[in-house]
């Protein structure tokens, strides 16, 4: 199979670039082109990855104004969040397909390339599960969880605690949970202390675009 061209968009240059290494292995038949922090895919590309990290999810603007984009090419959720019926407003919105982070580097390239020929247009979880299993976030080297890293981020953003509930999708009284281990971890006792801890470890929002080099024509 040829190598796919693809853009990963996340507002976090650490999320993207955990994911570029990732799939660095399988540079061979999937070659990411372009990083895209709170950017448009800015050139041609067959596969457009979407990381929900810290990120609206899904069934917000954001996919239906990627997918519309046409150097975007095929769109695709990639979520540890699965419920049903967040996966068929993704759909509907205009993603062509909707991947765990459950999956393992091997198994996102083979959904990715099943993606490009119109195969999987719905969900691909490895075992059911959407344990996030490679990847990089902010806060991993403080001993943060991805769960615990994205409500952090968005109480750096500024969100309430109902506006985080309503853009991950969780109960509130699991964003309070996340809270209250996230502030255990990084020795905060309040919201301000937290915020400022975010804004001091990089877990405000970039904004870049970044163009990685082409692979070296092998007929050469």
């Amino acid at each position: 199979m040829g190598a796919l061209r693809v853009a990963l968009v996340n507002d976090y240059e650490v999320v993207v670039q955990g994911l570029a290494a990732m799939l660095r292995s399988y540079r061979d038949s999937l070659h990411v082109v372009e990083l895209d922090l709170n950017r448009d895919v800015g050139q041609p590309v067959d596969i457009t990855l979407y990381d929900t990290f810290a990120a609206p999810q899904g069934d917000a603007e954001d996919v239906r104004r990627l997918a519309a984009n046409p150097l975007a090419g095929k769109v695709v959720v990639y979520s540890w969040n699965l419920d049903s019926d967040l996966v068929s407003a993704a759909l509907a919105n205009g993603a062509s397909a909707y991947l765990s982070k459950g999956l393992t580097a091997k198994e996102l390239t083979t959904a990715l390339h099943a993606v490009h020929r119109g195969e999987l247009g719905a969900v691909a979880a490895a075992h059911g599960s959407a344990k996030v299993v490679g990847g990089d976030w902010p806060g991993r080297e403080e001993g943060l969880t991805q769960r615990e890293a994205e409500i952090l981020a968005l109480i750096t953003q500024g969100l309430s605690n109902l506006e985080i509930a309503d853009l991950t999708h969780l109960s509130i009284n699991s964003v309070k949970t996340f809270i209250r281990s996230c502030y255990r971890r990084i020795g905060a006792a309040n919201r301000p202390q937290a915020i400022l801890w975010g804004v001091e470890h990089g877990f405000r929002p970039d904004r870049a675009r970044i163009r990685l080099s082409e692979p070296e024509d092998a007929s050469r």
